[in-house]
């Protein structure tokens, strides 16, 4: 137009707001606009000319997989990592020059952010459906923290909950830190030390806590000198703790480590805050399905108990008194032979009174046990010596003292799965010894069954680090009994471990960490200034 003043092309590329670059047959960088030197991390033109692009040319280049929240299906997405600065993701279009083949023109952006908040978003739904399936609030959890560190590359996530009381904490999340029985209790025995816990400061105030370059206060105060080694294992930086809240109530905290070079932004506090809701949604549905849960076994208990109480034991009685009777006829002679007369009844007396201790060590199974009242130790004996009466293998016994200081639920656990693997043994082992404890050992519980009999015969055995047979591969008619030892175990947090060899018997081993009494806060400022301590309002 006549007029209109001539615009060059190098013009209008200097000023695109998004990426240009000109990229030979190699795939290196001959020239770039503004826009795509900053996206690139340079400072000048000149220092990119010549280097290696991310971009994949040529005809076997694939457009990236459409995503659900993905408008651009005509694009690939390429990591770009510059000499300095954290990586890069850079959506881009390639098309050849038409009058030179062997060049290819590139427009670019930076969709880093964008695309992090897809896979955050991603981790959430996939959170929300994880949490609709069954499993273990331990497995669910662990979960949780897996599904945050891939996400967003953190180096290690926790999550702890706190019990219904509010005073005793349980670790029953984690990812990217090795798992630890004694980490509560070096925590707890730091924060005796005059640690200062962020943890519980996010508990009590309902908000999150970020505390950057936390690793380094940690490494230097002499208070957290018990976990020093465990936490240097772990290649972190920053600290974030945000609460689990439930019903407008911190149920435990979600403790987010971060790698080194990693930003504890506010889109970032807000995902780890998105993904405890999740944990805390959790939380509150295990609560409710295990009160659902024992209030029916709790009933059923107490129906069957009853109902074999009222009939079949009273029956059973009846006839060892007329087995009795017999043997007082049989005494006084007669027409009946009185030897016959005092075989049977010696006979009918002894095998009703083999009925009615069974019946009633069912009755006693059924009726929901009196922890609070009977005490683990009283009643894991009662169930040997009944074990030892009827089915004859020789048990030892072996406790440590302060089991009568577990709960009731965890001790009730703890009975039905050493009950179980008693049960195991007497149906399948044909064991001849059965050796049963339960000891105290640094604030953990550990429950070993060991038999001599038959071990363990599995369709597809799996071997642990020693080389036996360990679950949860076992035989199919008692597999579901194994899988409930199991899930009762990780509902405390705990494991179960299973060692067998054929012929050689079976040892059961349960490890449960003991939740940690909180103590009452004291004001301290040994490991961080107030001022390095932020709490975060979402």
């Amino acid at each position: 137009m006549s007029g209109t003043p001539f615009v060059g092309w190098d013009d209008v590329a200097s000023v695109a707001p998004g990426g240009l670059a000109l990229i030979d047959d190699s795939g290196r960088f001959m020239k770039l606009n503004p826009a795509g030197v900053a996206l690139c991390g340079g400072s000048t033109e000149a220092e990119l000319i010549g280097v290696q692009s991310p971009f994949e040319l040529g005809e076997g280049a694939t457009v990236s997989q459409v995503g659900l929240l993905e408008d651009r299906p005509d694009e690939q997405v390429a990591c770009w990592i510059p000499a300095s600065g954290p990586s890069r993701e850079l959506a881009y279009r390639a098309r050849r020059v038409p009058t030179d083949l062997a060049l290819t023109v590139v427009s670019f952006r930076d969709v880093t952010d964008e695309w992090q908040r897809q896979r955050r978003l991603a981790a959430i739904a996939r959170t929300s459906i994880a949490l609709a399936t069954e499993g273990s609030l331990g497995a669910t959890l662990d979960a949780v923290a897996q599904q945050i560190v891939r996400t967003d590359g953190l180096a290690g996530v926790q999550i702890l909950i706190l019990d219904s009381t509010g005073k005793e904490l349980r670790l029953l999340g984690s990812a990217g830190l090795r798992h630890w029985d004694l980490f509560l209790d070096r925590l707890l025995e730091c924060r005796d030390r005059g640690a200062r816990l962020c943890m519980l400061d996010a508990v009590r105030d309902g908000q999150p806590v970020a505390v950057p370059h936390r690793w380094a206060q940690i490494h230097s105060d002499p208070a957290w000198e018990p976990l020093h080694a465990y936490l240097g294992e772990l290649t972190w930086d920053s600290f974030a703790s945000v609460p689990l809240m439930v019903r407008g109530r911190a149920e435990g905290a979600l403790n987010a480590y971060f790698a080194p070079g990693q930003e504890i932004s506010s889109r970032t506090l807000e995902f780890l805050a998105a993904m405890a809701e999740q944990a805390a949604l959790a939380v509150d549905y295990a609560t409710l399905l295990q009160r659902e849960r024992e209030g029916a076994r709790q009933d059923e208990r107490q129906r069957l108990a009853r109902d074999l109480h009222d009939s079949i034991v009273q029956q059973v009685f009846s006839i060892g008194m007329q087995a009795n009777a017999i043997g007082v006829l049989g005494d006084r002679g007669g027409h009946v032979p009185a030897a016959a007369v005092q075989r049977f009844a010696g006979e009918v007396g002894a095998l009703s009174q083999a009925v009615l201790a069974d019946l009633r060590a069912m009755v006693h199974e059924l009726r929901p046990y009196p922890f609070t009242r009977l005490g683990l130790e009283e009643a894991v004996r009662a169930l040997v010596r009944s074990t030892e009466n009827r089915a004859g293998p020789a048990c030892r016994m072996a406790f440590s003292k302060g089991l009568e200081a577990l709960g009731p639920e965890l001790a009730e656990d703890v009975y039905r799965i050493t009950a179980e693997a008693i049960h195991n043994i007497v149906k399948h082992a044909e064991a001849t010894s059965v050796t049963v404890r339960l000891v105290l050992r640094d604030h953990t519980l550990v429950a070993t069954v060991a038999d001599d009999g038959n071990g363990l015969v599995t369709d597809t055995p799996s071997t642990d680090s020693e080389g036996c047979r360990a679950g949860p591969a076992g035989p199919r008619d008692h597999g579901y009994g194994l899988t409930t030892m199991r899930e009762r175990a990780e509902r405390w947090g705990g494991t179960m471990k299973i060692k067998s060899r054929s012929g050689r018997g079976t040892t059961v081993r349960v490890v449960i960490p003991l939740p940690v009494q909180l103590p009452e806060p004291v004001p301290t400022e040994s490991t961080a200034d107030a001022n390095d301590l932020q709490t975060v309002p979402l």
